[in-house]
């Protein structure tokens, strides 16, 4: 069976104290309760740094420019209706306070305590890259 391709894009913001920014689903939203890396759906024409710098306005209040995002990694994970590719990039500089609009809480976590977050499948890879727990680009 062929499952719609989902394109998402997420980023591992980081403080200066090298902790990463993960965002709780709010209620009413899928998987709601579960923390994630901010971001979203690319909409049609938009590249990945695009869709990820109208991502981080739209749902933290905060700046980033295109420049500043680092590609990491991605992850590949088939859900029940969908299939969902993710790219992550890592970024160090943005302007603004961290803001949350769409309701979601925040934390800012060590990459050793990731897994000490319920994370929706797709970030679990993620998690473990950024953990040091599996090789990848970090």
């Amino acid at each position: 069976m062929t499952r719609p391709l989902v394109l998402v894009v997420a980023a591992a913001l980081y403080n200066d104290k090298g902790e990463i920014l993960l965002a709780q689903r709010p209620e009413g939203k899928s998987m709601a309760g579960l923390w994630e890396f901010p971001g979203g759906k690319v909409e049609t024409g938009e590249t990945p740094e695009r869709a990820l710098v109208r991502e981080l306005h739209e749902e933290l209040s905060i700046m980033v420019e295109e420049s500043h995002l680092e590609p990491l990694t991605f992850a590949s994970h088939d859900y029940p209706n969908f299939h969902l590719l993710m790219p992550l990039f890592s970024c160090l500089v943005w302007t603004g306070d961290v803001n949350p609009r769409e309701g979601q809480s925040f934390k800012w976590v060590a990459p050793s305590a990731l897994h000490d977050y319920p994370a929706p499948a797709a970030d679990i890879p993620l998690f473990d890259v950024l953990s040091g727990a599996r090789p990848g680009r970090v």
